[in-house]
């Protein structure tokens, strides 16, 4: 079928996070809402439609997923990266942060140390803090045009400093985000193999969130982090979901894959009274696997459109700002810092004077100070009136 993603559907008082919250979050209604990583976008028909076959059923006990969704992962792994996963290493979760929190909990101890490459998405902070740990940034480099990793400096957090204040490293772990949300990058094979050369050497485990893998909007290819080397898959958790790809983030029901068997029994393990997803998520899951690449084919089609008109846009119209160019999300990172405000005069003048809600790069960690977070997966007509607010704002400061 062919799907009308320039539909406006009004999402309010649908208790949308997104767009119901923003006196709240924003103190202020009147907001366009461009910020939390939420389509505005109807989910695939085909999903849609097993959800309501199953709603029928007037049943909604306690469930578990079926030997079929197990193996539509399977399926879809092997034919989209050529990973040839067993249906053993597959751990559902209520999500792919409840699944960091987890993951954090099970192989670390109070003071350990966890590090992550900032500016990134800054519930990994969360993940981290809250179980005790300390976090370790290894900030990206950033040229002006593109983001890369900082690989000597991060080989440097694994060496003790004898020199005062003296530090003996207690790494235990690397969260990776893959495509790496708010930049959009979409990390190298050749880049993922330094990566993990380093943490098998440093036996660092390698946590990577892949949750956005199937949103390439650049002339790129998605490279699974543990497809580089069975060393590194046996040293590596990957998280992944349908929840981006098809927007179904309120079902609740995302999956790690854990090659190493003892790894997973302790994931497990700490994962013991947790939630690991509903009837309607596994549902929705499986038939988003097996019959949506054509609402996928069209999306990305449409998403792409998006970000050349928004780039566009800024650099003939607003030629103060600079969107970094994405690979991968549906999600545009822009650097403001040419406006000559500090964070929270940025942060108020994005609400008040453009009344946009977005996601304020400080919130990203280190190097996100000067920096905006779009979502750009909205009607084009949206993302118009959007830009025109922003003009209107950058032209009157």
């Amino acid at each position: 079928m062919q799907y009308n993603f320039d539909q406006i559907i009004n999402r309010k008082n649908t208790n949308s996070m997104k767009w119901d919250k923003n006196n709240q979050l924003f103190g202020r209604d009147d907001l366009i809402d461009l910020w939390v990583a939420d389509m505005d976008f109807p989910c695939p028909e085909p999903v849609i439609k097993a959800i309501k076959e199953r709603a029928e059923y007037p049943l909604y006990g306690y469930s578990f997923p079926p030997d079929s969704l197990y193996e539509a992962i399977v399926e879809r792994l092997d034919r989209n990266y050529g990973w040839k996963i067993k249906k053993e290493w597959i751990v559902f979760t209520a999500g792919v942060v409840n699944g960091l929190y987890a993951a954090v909990a099970a192989f670390t101890r109070s003071g350990d140390e966890v590090v992550v490459q900032p500016p990134v998405y800054y519930p990994f902070y969360n993940a981290i803090k809250d179980n005790g740990c300390q976090i370790l940034y290894n900030r990206l480099a950033f040229d002006g045009e593109r983001y890369t990793m900082n690989f000597n400096n991060l080989e440097e957090l694994f060496k003790p400093v004898t020199t005062f204040p003296v530090r003996v490293p207690r790494v235990k772990m690397l969260i990776l985000c893959s495509p790496h949300n708010p930049i959009g990058r979409v990390w190298s094979t050749e880049e993922l193999a330094v990566l993990g050369e380093i943490c098998i050497n440093n036996n660092c485990m390698l946590v990577s969130d892949e949750i956005h893998c199937e949103l390439l909007v650049g002339d790129v290819k998605h490279t699974v982090t543990s497809t580089i080397s069975r060393e590194l898959e046996q040293q590596t958790i990957t998280f992944m979901s349908a929840s981006k790809t098809f927007n179904l983030a309120g079902l609740a029901t995302s999956f790690a894959v854990i090659p190493n068997d003892h790894w997973r029994r302790e994931y497990i393990k700490a994962r013991a009274g947790h939630n690991s997803g509903n009837p309607f998520g596994y549902i929705a899951l499986e038939a988003a696997f097996r019959s949506g690449d054509e609402y996928l084919r069209q999306l990305l089609s449409y998403l792409r459109a998006n970000v050349s008109f928004f780039t566009d846009y800024i650099k003939n119209k607003i030629p103060g700002l600079k969107v970094v160019k994405s690979e991968g999300t549906y999600l545009a990172w822009v650097d403001m810092r040419n406006l000559g405000l500090n964070t929270l005069e940025l942060q108020d003048f994005m609400r008040s004077k453009a009344r946009l809600a977005l996601d304020d790069g400080y919130a990203f960690g280190p190097g996100g100070e000067g920096f905006q977070r779009f979502n750009l997966a909205c009607p084009r007509s949206v993302l118009q009136q959007a830009l025109e607010r922003l003009e209107q704002a950058v032209g009157e400061l």
